[in-house]
């Protein structure tokens, strides 16, 4: 019996997180979509001075707005709005000296009074520094003083107390997406700026890392002659372990290619590999890539001809080999 009464208690605290769960992200949704019909000129009014912005962005807030705040800072310099976080209270006490008159300023504060803010805005404004305000209270001591303010306000937060900044914040950082990605479409930011500013990256080592910062160069390149035989070749295959062997002239051009799967297929049909020459075995049609080819275009080949490794050619000559365990080791699979 108190086992039974043990596990119902359980089940209904399991349930009633469920619920609470559930409604925490109902809410969440509901303001950001909400904040959909609040986006009108001033936010382009917004948009245009950040995008006239000779200096960098400015973002600034206090506790939870501040966190949001830096997170916004974040996106807007990693999609080609330079920008920088500050702190309130250590801006106060000399990190104001950071922000330039050709900067531009954006605060953040749901209630809109926040006192470390309010404390160095009249700093901001006798700079002639354009302040762009989010906040959730267009009355505010900080909206007035704004030069656009952004309404970023939640009809409720989604703490069952209306306590804990919750949808509020949520609400906050969306808006600080949408002028990212509104900034980042006027400014013509591709990909390619997104890998630049993200060298370290999975997007930045697929669209930065070329073949020949990854493929076997020198001696470490699987070759033989056409007139090796198959056991020269296989030891080749064995020493360089990338899973095949390039068959090449006296100038370095390749003739074909043998690989672990040939070998396998000789075995299928007798062949008696001590005598038998690697041109008798070798394929003559292959997949090959150059060595300034995108390491990622090379994946994709071999993905589309289900192969694990290329020969890096250029005009027909063999300058190096690629196989699929270097681009897993470059991460970009």
């Amino acid at each position: 019996m108190a086992e039974n009464t043990k596990q119902l208690k359980q089940e209904t605290a399991g349930t009633a997180m469920l619920h609470l769960g559930q409604a925490v992200l109902e809410t969440e949704a509901e303001a950001i979509y909400n904040l959909r019909s609040k986006l009108d000129q001033s936010f382009v009014d917004a948009c245009e001075i950040l995008l006239q912005c000779e200096g960098r962005i400015v973002v600034s807030g206090m506790g939870k707005s501040g966190h949001i705040g830096s997170k916004i800072a974040a996106t807007l310099a990693s999609t080609g709005s330079p920008a920088f976080f500050v702190h309130p209270g250590e801006a106060s006490h000399g990190d104001l000296g950071m922000v330039k008159q050709e900067d531009v300023f954006i605060a953040i504060s749901n209630s809109g009074n926040s006192e470390e803010l309010l404390t160095i805005i009249p700093i901001i404004k006798r700079f002639g520094i354009p302040l762009i305000a989010l906040s959730g209270n267009l009355q505010s001591a900080l909206a007035r003083a704004a030069t656009v303010t952004l309404d970023v306000s939640v009809e409720k937060e989604a703490c069952p107390m209306g306590l804990a900044p919750t949808a509020s914040t949520t609400a906050t950082l969306a808006m600080g997406d949408a002028l990212a990605v509104a900034l980042l479409g006027q400014r013509g930011f591709n990909e390619q700026d997104f890998a630049l500013s993200h060298p370290g990256g999975a997007l930045g080592r697929r669209l930065l890392l070329r073949v020949s910062d990854i493929m076997s160069t020198g001696d470490a390149i699987p070759a033989v002659g056409p007139q090796a035989l198959v056991p020269e070749a296989v030891l080749e295959i064995s020493a360089k372990s990338l899973g095949f062997v390039m068959i090449v002239d006296q100038n370095n051009t390749l003739l074909g290619l043998f690989t672990d799967g040939d070998l396998r297929r000789a075995f299928d049909h007798s062949v008696d590999i001590r005598t038998t020459s690697i041109s008798d075995l070798m394929n003559v049609t292959w997949q090959s890539t150059p060595a300034d080819a995108l390491a990622a275009t090379a994946v994709a080949l071999m993905q589309k001809h289900r192969i694990n490794a290329l020969p890096v050619l250029e005009d027909g000559k063999v300058c190096g080999a690629l196989n699929m365990h270097a681009l897993l080791a470059a991460g970009v699979v």
